[in-house]
């Protein structure tokens, strides 16, 4: 009885892992592993297994800012079954991470981007046992050739960060609920109207779209937007950026 109690509390009761056959992916990339789960003291009802994508977003208010979890996206690995006490299963995975996933993976020190898989057992009237591993997410190649072009014509990469909301763009609006922000800064005067670009990338199959945020000195802040192929290469996306900027 104590260790039913027990269980529902955490104590004593089942507990999952998550194996990843890389820490290493792309937005809107393959992530496939297995999950561990090994039983607690007591029989226990297992409703799901649940894989959730998740980011750390700023959400703007008028007095402060707050960092929130958000959730990209998520999963369900397997239909309800019963775990025997001690009893070890194992649950292969696989599935296709949202193309507007954060890019995490940036040369930079004020980099605030975080993106993890939690992983977690549904047990009826119990604190569900969970697990979480955090990803690596790389710039697609059309992402990198952006930030190198940026580079090349005079801007350096200071910030990155994830911001509550959504991206409206000619043409093209995203879909996860939030979105991510790369600030740029010039590096000498060649650029000296413009104080900072922002650049947000939204995937959508084989086009990418990017929001442009340019904040021009005695002009304020304005928007452009365009669209590239997603296998575009790095002349393409350089003559794209100077048609703007």
């Amino acid at each position: 009885m104590f260790k039913k109690i027990f269980a529902k509390m955490g104590f004593g009761s089942a507990k999952v892992d998550a194996i990843l056959t890389t820490d290493q992916f792309y937005p809107g990339g393959t992530v496939a592993g297995r999950i561990e789960i090994k039983g607690g003291d007591v029989e226990q009802e297992i409703s799901a297994i649940n894989l959730k994508l998740k980011t750390v977003a700023k959400q703007e208010g008028e007095d402060i800012d707050a960092n929130l979890t958000h959730t990209l996206d998520e999963y369900a690995i397997c239909e309800a079954f019963t775990l025997k006490p001690g009893a070890e299963e194992s649950v292969e995975f696989a599935f296709e991470l949202h193309p507007e996933t954060p890019v995490t993976v940036l040369d930079i020190s004020d980099n605030r981007c975080k993106v993890w898989l939690e992983t977690s057992l549904d047990i009826d009237n119990a604190i569900d046992p969970k697990d979480r591993d955090y990803l690596h997410i790389h710039p697609s190649p059309v992402i990198a050739a952006f930030i190198d072009a940026m580079h090349q014509n005079g801007f350096r990469l200071v910030k990155a960060d994830v911001e509550k909301g959504f991206l409206n763009g000619n043409g093209f609006e995203s879909v996860s609920g939030c979105y991510q922000e790369l600030e740029f800064k010039p590096t000498g005067f060649g650029f000296s109207s413009i104080e900072e670009v922002e650049l947000s990338f939204v995937i959508q199959g084989d086009v990418t779209h990017v929001l442009i945020e340019l904040d021009r000195r005695f002009a304020g802040d304005g928007y452009r937007s365009l669209t590239v192929p997603s296998n575009a290469d790095y002349q393409e996306v350089e003559a794209a950026l100077k048609s703007i900027i």
